[in-house]
């Protein structure tokens, strides 16, 4: 647990609001390998391109040992701390998914509000925050501090009256911060004005996902963000390239 307790202690200090981490966001030992030689000191996993891979749909289509079968193919082909998008849980219980993950040598997790297999309902706020304290606590008995990234998903998913949206998001992830997260994500494409309210607005670094194409770091860094991943949008870029270079051999 030494080297993991070391790895999930260097992901957590990447974090600098103003500075961000950049995260690509990978899905198999390639696209991993491929991020580590471009010269990125750590990684997310993504639900949604690994689900991609492996021909399941997202949103829990996959199981949770479908995911950590690949994220240890992916540790095990690089030396950089991994973390990983664990969706609303798989149904699983807080010590077995924190088991899960640093047995398959990840050190950092997404969790977010969207209950998939329940009908894609959203956690209350508090139901939320709680599901977060008993992830710390899990990774507390450990002795690994595993980075906790708490999403909601109220901004992506347009919940509820536009004109209370963002203060909505930021009650529910401050209430996260309480629980013990390390980093809060109000998911979704924003705009400068709503990222700079987010940052102001949430008492911990805060992770923006970017589009790697149609985006850039300095302007995430001057609106204070701290951590950026891609999501599904690496993935699509080099599958969008794939088809140019196929496209003339039909």
């Amino acid at each position: 647990m030494t080297e993991l307790a070391a790895q999930a202690s260097a992901l957590l200090e990447l974090h600098k609001p103003g500075d961000p981490v950049i995260l690509p966001t990978v899905w198999d030992a390639w696209s991993a390998n491929l991020a580590v030689a471009a010269g990125f000191a750590a990684l997310t996993v993504g639900s949604h391109p690994v689900s991609d891979s492996i021909g399941k749909p997202d949103n829990e289509g996959m199981t949770f040992a479908e995911l950590t079968t690949r994220v240890a193919q992916i540790t095990a082909a690089v030396d950089v701390p991994v973390s990983v998008d664990i969706e609303s849980g798989y149904g699983e219980d807080p010590e077995r998914l924190i088991e899960g993950l640093l047995d398959v040598g990840a050190v950092g997790l997404n969790i977010e509000d969207t209950v998939h297999r329940e009908g894609g309902r959203l956690r209350e706020p508090q139901e939320h925050a709680d599901l977060v304290a008993a992830l710390r606590a899990a990774s507390d008995a450990t002795g690994v501090h595993v980075v906790v990234n708490a999403r909601t998903d109220v901004l992506l998913r347009q919940d509820g009256d536009e004109s209370d949206r963002i203060d909505r998001a930021i009650v529910r992830l401050k209430l996260c911060a309480e629980a013990g997260a390390d980093v809060l994500y109000p998911v979704g494409l924003h705009d400068d004005a709503t990222q700079k309210h987010l940052a102001e607005g949430l008492p911990l670094p805060i992770n923006a996902v970017a589009h790697p194409t149609r985006h850039d770091k300095a302007s995430l860094a001057a609106c204070g963000v701290a951590r950026v991943s891609f999501g599904p949008f690496w993935q699509a870029v080099l599958a969008e390239r794939a088809t140019e270079v196929l496209e003339p051999w039909k």
